[in-house]
């Protein structure tokens, strides 16, 4: 008798033990879906297409390695899917795929390529704790206060300067020249320029705004040689660049330099090559053949695409790493626990070494670039993030 009821004793609490294991099996797993959903949101048609879907190739690349080396979170092994969507780099466009994504159910978004369409998109992700990972440089993005923007790589405010200085200390002009294309990112970098300029006691003797599709610069060549110009700072697209170098050789004021941002780092401001002195640009972008591990990168990649990358796949590639591992610190797929961990992270990227966040959401290490065109190509004169 009262061994019998010893057995049925014991095969309650063994019941109700494994009733209590699988409960507590089952709250851990309703942390971690099977699925976790990376959102990616850039221009991938338009203009600026190559650039976006260069962005997106980057984070196709690292979710592929990341599902075939088995990724885990919290024990558990999970697919990491990219939802994919076209922001057309357009502010009103980028709003309504930002909603989109959100509906889908993305755990963070990478995305976006362009500072106006982050900074209109970043109130939508972050009502619902979404990080959002850009390679915008306006620095108005981290400084809307939501603990949701973090920033790949050095803004506007570094670029600024690096322009400044490297104008002031490394081309030994005395009178300058600062020139934007009517934008906010141009408007914003020449301004910050010209104020380093005037901080390292340089002259800036002409100060000029168009708009970004002006190319009819003779009346600004004329002004140049007049002021005696000896570099001119430039945040004009590189069409418009290459149509003021053409005036100036029109009224033989060639014995300048022009030290630019991104929109001039492109293949085609080779046609400008010999007209002038010197062609330099800066850019926060590094290119991956900077860093010592972009080789293996750059195989990989152009294995898997065909060709070289165009702008900052590698970044984004980057990126995705170091929120994979914020997801397996966090222990958790809610966007809330992965924001939480992205701030506290001191990411490794397998490209550019690290990724890590201050409590904005500024890269820590971002650094700008300045380059040279020489021999038909830009080649790299110096790097800092100390500028």
């Amino acid at each position: 008798m009262n061994k019998l009821f010893d057995r049925r004793r014991f095969s309650g609490l063994a019941l109700a033990a494994g009733a209590a294991a699988a409960s507590l099996l089952l709250s851990g797993c309703g942390k971690v879906p099977d699925t976790i959903k990376i959102g990616v949101a850039q221009p991938l048609s338009g203009p600026l297409g190559a650039l976006g879907q260069d962005l997106l190739n980057g984070v196709n690349l690292a979710v592929a390695e990341l599902n075939k080396g088995g990724y885990t979170v919290d024990g558990k092994r999970v697919t990491l899917e990219v939802v994919s969507v076209d922001d057309k780099a357009d502010a009103a466009t980028g709003k309504t795929v930002a909603q989109q994504l959100v509906d889908a159910g993305v755990v963070a978004v990478i995305g976006h390529l362009n500072s106006g369409v982050s900074i209109e998109t970043a109130p939508i992700y972050a009502a619902k704790d979404i990080a959002q990972i850009a390679i915008s440089t306006n620095p108005k993005f981290t400084q809307l206060g939501f603990p949701t923007t973090f920033r790949m790589v050095g803004n506007d405010t570094l670029q600024a300067r690096a322009i400044g200085s490297f104008a002031a200390t490394q081309l030994g002009a005395a009178r300058y020249a600062a020139l934007d294309d009517g934008t906010p990112y141009g408007k914003g970098l020449a301004d910050g320029a010209a104020a380093q300029l005037k901080s390292e006691k340089k002259e800036v003797v002409v100060r000029k705004s168009f708009d970004d599709k002006t190319t009819a610069f003779n009346e600004l060549a004329g002004e140049l040689k007049a002021a005696k110009v000896e570099v001119i700072v430039s945040t004009l697209n590189d069409f418009q660049a290459l149509a003021l170098l053409e005036a100036l050789r029109k009224v033989d004021h060639t014995k300048v330099s022009l030290l630019g941002g991104d929109t001039i780092k492109t293949t085609d401001m080779v046609k400008g090559a010999g007209i002038i002195e010197g062609i330099y640009a800066t850019s926060p972008v590094l290119e991956a053949k900077e860093f010592a591990t972009g080789k293996p990168f750059l195989e990989k990649y152009i294995d898997a695409y065909k060709k070289p990358p165009a702008y900052g796949g590698h970044y984004s590639y980057d990126s995705m790493y170091v929120l994979s591992a914020a997801i397996q610190k966090a222990k958790s797929a809610a966007p809330k626990d992965i924001t939480k961990a992205m701030h506290s992270i001191n990411g490794y990227a397998p490209v550019i070494g690290t990724m890590t966040w201050d409590d904005k959401g500024e890269q820590r290490y971002g650094a700008v670039g300045v380059y040279e065109l020489r021999s038909g190509s830009w080649e790299l004169r110096m790097r800092s993030d100390r500028w």
